[in-house]
């Protein structure tokens, strides 16, 4: 410090208020306590090395004593137990008692006595066969304590001798009975000898056993032997390692079993169920744990556990041999046998369907066909973390799973979970417990099995071999009826107790009747109404779409991001909950999008049916936007949304595009010349030179007529209206060999297409293209294609059931296999299908080998499916594959994925309810003197009542350039219709003279004829003159 000036000291003052005084107390305090602290601290220590020490020297005394004890033992019994007798073994003797003292495993002098002592203990017993009277003497009842203890303590030292040497001894624990010379079978044999239930101490050696890890010991016994053994085929009785698990297995403490409840974690289910394959090395104790009781109590002991089963199966082997897969794949491979037997109980069943289900959840999906549905569950970032992390199981495990799972397996489940339930319980009785829990195993096994096997011969069992799809459809029905839905929260580890009661139900019901109804007939469907009546399908179809409805818009799942603040258990139990919500989503608007194709083919309900309740304008507004949850709606689930609200928002979309392009080309416009009788080759020339930007810009035509003369006429999108609709009716006209027609007269691609035309998909491609252009520009073609045709334009597969429109006669035959009484083999089919282009007869293989392959009542279905999938899928996929392409350079697959194809049909020929006249007056516009009450108006609009069908579409060709009228009605007609007045007077010159039209303006030109017959004579004379626009 610098002097101040100031020469007094300056009192101190604490500022908190306190005094030294009160600050050296606490720091006096604090002292006193680390002092006390580090005194007790000295103390223990002191304690601790005091018994260290004495625990040394006590080890130490022990050591000296053993080997004393040791030197004693070969000087009595011999080193090779030269010395020892059958009395040896008695209580009174100190001869197991010594040894028993100082074995130690690790010990090889001590394990080659043991060997010996085994070797003489099974001598003695063979001679005279009475076990209890070596150790005991003859009175069991009073030495029973100590007789119990040493055959305790000789068990389980063979037992750790074994795991010790099991390096050294591995080339012998899989060796049978028989092979005595060998190490490790006389100590296995004297194991199963002393646990034999048969003896009074069998419960007490086998409980002990249990309480002291002693089959963990043995599982890696097993292992080691595993591994060293890969081409061990196990013969006659089995290893002596096999017998001793065939003996422990028993102890199930039922009678006459008393061992007592045992940890689960070192349980026969834990350690030895969990090893890889273990049946293949034991196959006699597979027998043994398939039979009904045995495979009964563990099945159940493993259920009572539930969720935490797997928290007591042992370390993994490794990542891709994990326990729980390893526990799964025995348990299913024992299954199919304990299903299969006629005492097998409901309580087996629905104890094995909760096991396998805790087992399977924990698996990684081992599906090896393509999971389309995958890449739309829930894309966070934490589940991608996740599936990458995830290790792939081995596939030998994998395919032992995917094999023990198979049609015999999943009959039987299914079969015994609801043979005692009745299809057909009243109405007024909601599901009692026995159906509940019966429902309950079924879908979550099932729901589980689907998420992680391939689903394809899963699927056609459970359709066509089990009564599951009226079973289910009774319950929910049943629970719909009653308005209340049964918890089914404890079959699925991460269904949380407030999930609808109908989410796991759907989940497995709606597949499974999804691939039932891609098999299934038309009179199977309709007319047998099988496997559900009309009417419950109607029923059905409102309680998918209330769930629907629910799941999408009412109580969407939250944003899968906000997971990332929550614990990483909740977050993995909200990420499955999600996960089933959004897959039942899924499968929901796939089987109601079905039921819809089956409505349109033959209505059984109304249309309005597969609407929502919640559609209003709101929700319109909010589907045209991206990214909204309408949007979503739309995309997944749009006949929930009424037609016309989609062609309404299809429209829009239209016209936005057509906007943005037509604002981008300025005054540039592309121009054809077309001549009349050569409209297809011109067109294709010209139109297939253009960009796809260029396809959607104006396009305008001028038509040259037969004598090389430019029609009159400016094309401001009449003359294109006009040309568009003559060109697609020459282009799809069946006479020019690129389009067939079914017997409806409906249009499907011709598949002998290239013995016509070389550049045959160079024009499909063109033919796309051309049907995209109508519909960009809203022009409606008088074009009716086949329903599966146009299936391929929303790249969908088609089914057994579309076979009718294309070959009716083909479709009847194939039924008529289906639905064959006697052996089909004797009608010499085989898997080969001819075809017939143009008199050229080919055979075609359905099947790798088909020739050689016949046709059975086995694979008969097999074959049915494989010649519809030929006849509506391969002979034409080229053909479709090349118009697909045009087609989407202008229309976009999720515009059209908003329709099925009735609904898309619309949209390209419109309907005959669109040629309303009625309508047409409603939204007519009048110029030129005219009025709605004019005579000439009344008398045009009583003629045009009166024209038929043809005639009208004639007339709107006439004024509008397009046959058919729009597909929401003539409001929409841009610009709306006018009818002017051609003269000003009535003259006879003005009377002679035609109507005439202006297309682009939708104009009508009407001269105010005096009568009737005029009109009407003058009116059909030049609607049928065909004069291109000479009349404009």
């Amino acid at each position: 410090m610098f002097f101040s000036g100031d020469p007094s000291t300056r009192k101190r003052v604490d500022l908190g208020g306190r005094s030294s005084k009160e600050r050296d107390r606490k720091n006096l305090l604090e002292q006193t306590r680390v002092e006390r602290n580090r005194r007790l601290w000295h103390r223990q220590q002191n304690s601790a090395a005091l018994k260290i020490q004495k625990c040394f020297r006590g080890r130490k005394d022990v050591r000296l004593e053993k080997s004393r004890l040791r030197e004693q033992f070969y000087k009595t019994y011999g080193k090779y137990c030269q010395n020892v007798d059958r009395n040896s073994f008695c209580v009174n003797s100190d001869f197991l008692r010594q040894f028993l003292y100082f074995f130690k495993a690790d010990n090889i002098d001590d394990f080659l006595v043991l060997v010996q002592i085994c070797r003489l203990l099974q001598q003695f017993v063979h001679e005279d066969g009475d076990v209890v009277k070596h150790f005991a003497g003859v009175d069991y009842s009073s030495t029973g304590g100590l007789v119990n203890y040493r055959v305790k303590q000789l068990v389980y030292s063979c037992i750790c001798a074994l795991h010790q040497n099991r390096n050294q001894l591995k080339d012998q624990l899989l060796l049978s009975p028989e092979e005595l010379d060998a190490s490790a079978v006389p100590l296995l044999e004297v194991i199963v000898l002393l646990i034999d239930p048969k003896l009074p101490w069998s419960c007490k050696i086998v409980g002990y056993l249990f309480q002291n890890n002693a089959l963990g010991l043995l599982r890696e016994i097993i292992l080691t032997g595993k591994d060293n053994a890969e081409n061990y085929f196990p013969i006659g009785k089995g290893s002596s390692l096999e017998r001793l698990l065939m003996v422990v297995i028993c102890h199930i403490g039922q009678k006459p079993c008393v061992c007592s409840d045992i940890n689960p974690r070192y349980s026969f289910a834990s350690q030895i169920i969990t090893i890889p394959f273990v049946w293949h090395l034991f196959p006699n104790l597979r027998q043994v744990f398939a039979a009904e009781g045995m495979s009964q109590h563990y099945i159940h002991h493993m259920a009572t556990f539930g969720q935490n089963l797997i928290n007591s199966l042992p370390k993994d082997m490794s990542n891709e041999v994990p326990s729980y897969a390893c526990m799964l794949g025995n348990i299913l491979e024992t299954s199919g046998v304990a299903l299969s037997q006629p005492a097998c109980s409901f309580d087996m069943a629905v104890d094995l369907a909760a096991v396998t289900t805790f087992l399977m959840e924990a698996l990684p999906s081992v599906r090896t066909s393509d999971n389309r549905e995958s890449s739309m569950i829930l894309d966070d970032d934490m589940i991608e973390d996740e599936a990458a992390a995830e290790v792939a199981l081995d596939k030998k495990l994998e395919q032992q799973i995917y094999n023990a799972i198979n049609p015999r397996f999943l009959l039987h489940l299914t079969n015994i979970l609801f043979r005692e339930i009745s299809s057909v319980n009243a109405l007024e009785y909601g599901p009692d417990d026995r159906e509940v829990a019966a429902v309950g195993a079924a879908c979550g096994f099932l729901y589980v099995t689907f998420n992680k096997l391939p689903m394809e011969r899963i699927m056609t069992v459970l359709a066509y071999r089990t009564e599951l799809v009226p079973m289910l459809w009774n319950f929910m029905k049943r629970c719909h009826e009653n308005k209340k839905w049964s918890s089914l929260s404890e079959w699925l580890s991460y269904l949380s107790g407030d999930a609808p009661g109908w989410l796991l139900p759907l989940a497995v019901f709606c597949p499974v009747y999804k691939h039932m109804l891609m098999i299934v007939d038309n009179e199977e469907f309709y007319e047998q109404e099988r496997p559900l009546s009309l009417k419950d399908i109607r029923s059905l179809i409102i309680i998918l779409r209330q769930a629907l409805w629910q799941l999408l818009w009412v109580n969407h799942t939250t944003n899968p991001n906000l997971l990332k603040s929550a614990s990483a258990s909740s977050a993995s139990k909200r990420q499955s909950v999600e996960a089933i919500q959004q897959r039942v989503s899924i499968v929901v608007s796939e089987l109601l999008s079905q039921l819809q194709d089956w409505n349109n083919r033959r209505q059984f309900t109304s249309p309005s049916d597969f609407h929502a309740d919640g559609v209003n304008d709101f929700f319109i507004s909010q589907a045209v936007t991206e990214n909204t949850r309408a949007n979503e709606i739309l995309k997944q689930a749009p006949f929930l949304i009424p037609f016309t609200s989609r062609v309404k928002i299809f429209s829009s979309q239209l016209a936005a595009v057509r906007q943005r392009h037509g604002s981008q080309a300025g005054f540039t416009r592309n121009r054809f010349r077309i001549k009349r009788d050569r409209i297809l080759e011109d067109a294709y020339n010209q139109m297939s030179q253009l960009s796809e930007d260029n396809l959607r810009g104006l396009i305008r035509v001028t038509f040259v007529n037969e004598f090389g003369v430019e029609e009159a006429g400016i094309d401001g999108g009449g003359i294109f209206k006009d040309f568009m609709e003559n060109i697609t009716r020459a282009a799809f006209d069946v006479q020019y060999g690129l389009f067939k027609e079914t017997a409806d007269h409906l249009l499907y691609p011709n598949p002998g297409s290239g013995m016509i035309h070389e550049q045959h998909f160079q024009f499909f491609h063109f033919l796309g293209t051309l049907l995209a252009k109508a519909m960009f520009e809203g022009i409606l073609v008088d074009i009716p294609f086949a329903t599966f045709f146009l299936s391929k334009l929303k790249q969908k597969y088609n089914y057994l059931n579309d076979l009718p429109s294309l070959d009716p006669e083909l479709y009847r035959h194939l039924i008529f296999l289906k639905h064959y009484d006697g052996d089909i083999s004797d009608l010499e089919l085989y898997f080969v299908i001819v075809n017939n282009e143009y008199g050229e007869q080919t055979e075609e293989e359905l099947l790798p080998g088909g020739r050689n392959l016949r046709v059975t009542n086995d694979n008969v279905i097999t074959f049915i499916h494989l010649v519809a999938n030929h006849r509506l899928n391969f002979q034409i996929r080229q053909q479709s594959s090349h118009f697909l392409r045009g087609f989407q350079q202008l229309i976009q697959k999720d515009w059209i994925d908003m329709f099925n194809e009735h609904e898309l049909q619309l949209l390209i020929s419109g309907s005959l309810e669109s040629l309303d006249v009625d309508d047409l007056r409603q939204h007519t516009n009048y110029a030129g003197g005219y009025h709605s009450d004019h005579y000439v108006i009344e008398m045009f609009w009583e003629i045009l009542k009166g024209f038929s069908l043809e005639n009208r579409k004639k007339f709107l060709k006439f004024v509008t350039g397009c046959s058919r009228g729009p597909l929401l009605g003539f409001r929409y007609l841009e610009p709306l219709f006018c009818i002017q007045r051609a003269a000003g007077t009535a003259s006879e010159e003005a009377l002679d003279r035609l109507p005439t039209s202006a297309t682009c303006m939708n104009l009508l030109k009407l001269p105010p004829y005096q009568s009737k017959e005029q009109l009407e004579t003058k009116l059909l004379y030049a609607i049928n003159a065909d004069a291109g626009f000479d009349l404009s």
